[in-house]
């Protein structure tokens, strides 16, 4: 039992450090870039209260469980924000190679049964084939654009971003998950694209 409560909370300590990475996102009111505990929060609350746009075959409590733990990497290798200079480098074989040692690393302070049940989790997320991964992925993606809109472009203007990237690179996972919300949230999104 000692054992077990030490490794728990290695892993619930170690994963305090989310708090101290910040993202490119600011929060909605634009005030200082959100931190990637913070994201991970907020995109928890997402699947609670978009639960209504997931598709068929979608377990709410599974995306909620998957969005808490999918940045925990980013303790070891950082926001990859995907319209920098370096975008590129968001889901580049470097990257996806240096967040599966990070989640070695990670999920390895916890508890054999408790380790492979979350790194399994992790590793639907990053896989994108489930419908609960794909629907997880859509509100990943949705989050930073409601926040760059409530802030007035954010990272928009900060990266040059066009149209046709925030289509390619955000827009695409969104609608593949949860169509009704990127038609919705693209409808938004035009006044800072023309």
């Amino acid at each position: 039992m000692t054992d077990r409560l030490e490794a728990q909370f290695a892993f619930l300590n170690e994963a305090d450090r989310l708090k101290s990475v910040l993202r490119a996102t600011t929060l909605c009111d634009g005030s200082r870039p959100e931190n990637s505990g913070e994201h991970s929060w907020h995109l928890a609350l997402y699947a609670l209260v978009l639960a209504d746009q997931a598709g068929p075959g979608v377990d709410i409590n599974r995306v909620i469980r998957m969005l808490l733990i999918h940045d925990l990497v980013e303790i070891d290798v950082g926001d990859v924000p995907i319209h920098s200079a370096n975008g590129q480098a968001h889901g580049s074989a470097d990257t996806q190679a240096s967040e599966a040692r990070a989640a070695d690393r990670i999920f390895g302070l916890l508890p054999g049964d408790l380790a492979a049940e979350l790194r399994a989790l992790w590793d639907e997320f990053e896989g994108a084939q489930t419908p609960d991964a794909i629907f997880a992925k859509s509100l990943d993606r949705v989050q930073p654009v409601m926040a760059n809109l409530q802030s007035g472009g954010g990272t928009w203007i900060t990266y040059k971003v066009t149209a046709e990237q925030l289509e390619a690179r955000v827009g695409t996972r969104i609608a593949r998950g949860a169509p009704a919300l990127w038609d919705w949230v693209r409808a938004k999104t035009a006044a800072f694209f023309h």
